[in-house]
């Protein structure tokens, strides 16, 4: 079965948004959650297929629930 939209690309804008729509750089959020720039901007331009822990730390590092990073309803 395929999707009829690309849950990488409605992950990554909406969190790309959320950062910048609180002053944070890509490189300061990376430094905060441990991970790498580059991987932070491939999830951002969903290039990168992003893990659930990997979810679970960004959404610690923006001290929010995980469930708010997933939820596609208003995505690309």
């Amino acid at each position: 079965m395929e999707l009829d939209y690309d849950p990488r690309k409605r992950f990554g804008a909406p969190l790309a948004a959320l950062r910048r729509k609180r002053g944070i750089s890509q490189e300061r959020l990376a430094l905060e959650s441990g991970l790498a720039r580059s991987y932070l901007s491939g999830v951002e331009r969903g290039l990168r297929n992003i893990a659930l822990v990997n979810i679970c730390i960004l959404a610690q590092a923006l001290d929010m629930q995980p469930s708010e990073l997933l939820d596609f309803r208003t995505g690309a």
